[in-house]
């Protein structure tokens, strides 16, 4: 693992390196179940890391205090979002696990999506796979929070959302679901 001092890690602000052109980007649909779940997640590659975005809506809301929702959220080895009633993204397969290591060790093993009435945003730097190395991939939202001990997913639960995760070309932007 490279050492980077503070004034290393990123040779531009992390405002122009959102600004800028994505490597990569998945648009996130809901399952059946789940149809009003839409957003967005964008893999920015840096010296430092892979910068992942993500921004969600439509997510499944609890009003009552002390519940509010938190989403389990991994990329996963297949690069397809098909499946069939019992699995509605089977085609997605297990996390993506290069190295095989155990859970919550995998390079797909994300942070969890906090729900703000239906809503998440998300960002975070992650050296674990490079923009390329995810390309052609899945990312999938689950509708419990991942414990990060049950083997091996974390217990996460269904998969209620997934996108294919794309190479950007081009300097057009996804848009914003502010």
């Amino acid at each position: 693992m490279n050492q980077f001092s503070s004034n290393e890690r990123f040779k531009m602000p992390l405002s122009s390196i959102l600004r800028g052109r994505p490597q990569a980007a998945a648009n996130i649909a809901g399952s059946e179940s789940y149809p009003g779940i839409s957003g967005a997640v964008r893999f920015y590659q840096t010296n430092a890391g892979v910068i992942v975005q993500a921004e969600i809506d439509g997510l499944p809301d609890s009003q009552a205090p002390c519940q509010g929702r938190i989403f389990g959220f991994h990329i996963h080895e297949g690069g397809d979002c098909e499946g069939d009633r019992e699995d509605p993204f089977a085609d997605s397969m297990s996390h993506y696990n290069p190295h095989g290591c155990e859970h919550p060790y995998h390079a797909g093993d994300l942070p969890p999506l906090f729900g703000n009435r239906g809503f998440a945003l998300a960002l975070f730097l992650t050296d674990r796979f490079s923009a390329e190395e995810v390309i052609g991939r899945t990312i999938i939202i689950h509708d419990r929070p991942d414990d990060f001990t049950t083997q091996p997913s974390g217990n996460a639960g269904t998969k209620i959302a997934c996108g294919a995760i794309y190479r950007v070309t081009g300097s057009r932007r996804q848009p914003t679901f502010y």
